[in-house]
């Protein structure tokens, strides 16, 4: 039995390098490097190695996070009116402070955070795409839903930087909603303190600044998934999306009225976001060549992880570097690392995580599974990949 794929017909396009994709500046400006300032800010000592921290930000004695799921950087200069507030905190030409940062590689929310509870880029927190095959298993793990279950403290083994901070004193703790108290996500990523639970976000606000005031040293997370929530239903070129985002925008500017002395505000997001037309999604379940030799389908539509059968590892990144190389970068998974797409380093235990082939949308193109994933086929705003509109992300601050 030969492993061997058809190929398609000759060259008819450029086919994309997976080295000239614009990888994350991991260590500088991602999502991985936001905490660890924060921490430094706090005079803690320093969290991963002797380097000081990548990112400068301002000392402060009290620090609240406040992440927004889906609030991508360039969507949200494209909609001031919606969000007024958040507006007047963008950067330097508006009259703010802020700037972008980089989600990480893949842009999807267990991925990022990961990065931002643990302030590790995806290669060495392990939490490498939306979905990932579980080593020396024929299956896949999904790290949002943590589905099939495995245990958590094996399979992201590092502390969190809130548990560096309260080892070093700092009061500290996460205000969200009460169905994530307990999730192992949550205890991988963003452990550390008090966890506090509220369903609604004026509750989150109030409470966050109230904790941020209870303490000398106080470092705060808080979180709404909302906006995310509309993205993936509606798009992000809908009422829906920009109603919802006026909302997050009324919640910041309600927290950050409350702010209590020596504090500073950081709001943020873990992913941007895209509406994928329905001519443009490639349907993996019903095209045979990008099925053949493939075991099995990770990652989502616009950040795939490709499981080959054994053998065949060559021959699918071949195909599916014939079909989608114009519209994607298409690599190996060698390839995906030394590019440095998840991280400057993989662990050993990561690495098998991540697809023989890894493919990631450079254009206006998903490919979604029908049948396998119905429900993520059936969303109309898609991220994950190395994009702009996915990558960006804000990092708006607030100061008292």
């Amino acid at each position: 039995m030969t492993n061997s794929l058809p190929l398609p017909s000759p060259d008819h396009f450029e086919i994309l390098d997976p080295a000239a994709a614009p990888v994350p500046p991991y260590g500088s400006a991602t999502l991985a490097d936001l905490l660890p300032a924060v921490a430094a800010g706090l005079g803690t000592p320093p969290y991963d190695s002797g380097d000081a921290p990548g990112l400068a930000l301002e000392p402060a004695d009290r620090v609240c996070v406040f992440l927004v799921d889906g609030l991508g950087w360039e969507l949200l200069r494209a909609h001031p009116q919606y969000a007024p507030f958040l507006t007047s905190l963008l950067g330097s030409s508006l009259g703010g402070t802020g700037r972008p940062l980089a989600a990480g590689f893949p842009a999807t929310t267990a991925t990022s955070l990961a990065s931002v509870g643990t302030g590790l880029p995806p290669g060495r927190h392990g939490l490498a795409g939306y979905t990932v095959a579980i080593p020396g298993e024929d299956r896949l793990m999904n790290q949002l839903r943590w589905q099939p279950p495995v245990d958590p403290h094996r399979w992201q083994p590092y502390p969190t930087v809130f548990q560096h901070a309260e080892a070093a004193g700092v009061e500290t703790c996460q205000v969200s909603s009460p169905a994530f108290a307990q999730t192992p996500l949550t205890r991988v990523a963003l452990s550390g303190g008090t966890f506090f639970g509220r369903f609604s976000g004026e509750e989150r606000m109030d409470l966050a600044a109230e904790r941020l005031g209870a303490a000398d040293r106080a470092l705060v997370y808080t979180y709404v998934s909302e906006l995310d929530g509309a993205g993936h239903r509606y798009g992000v070129d809908s009422d829906d999306w920009r109603m919802m985002l006026n909302t997050v925008d009324r919640l910041a500017q309600r927290l950050a009225e409350q702010l209590p002395p020596r504090s500073a505000l950081y709001v943020t997001a873990d992913h941007g976001m895209i509406d994928v037309a329905p001519e443009d999604r490639i349907d993996f379940d019903e095209d045979w060549e990008l099925g053949a030799g493939v075991a099995l389908l990770g990652g989502e539509g616009r950040a795939r992880h490709v499981y080959a059968v054994p053998g065949a590892a060559a021959d699918v990144h071949a195909v599916w570097s014939e079909v989608l190389g114009d519209r994607m970068w298409v690599a190996t998974r060698d390839q995906a690392i030394a590019a440095g797409w998840f991280g400057p380093v993989v662990d050993e235990r990561v690495y098998r995580r991540i697809g023989d082939v890894v493919a990631a949308a450079c254009d206006d193109i998903a490919v979604t599974a029908s049948r396998s994933e119905p429900g993520e086929s059936r969303m109309v705003g898609l991220h994950g990949s190395m994009t702009p509109v996915e990558q960006f992300v804000p990092l708006l601050e607030v100061r008292r």
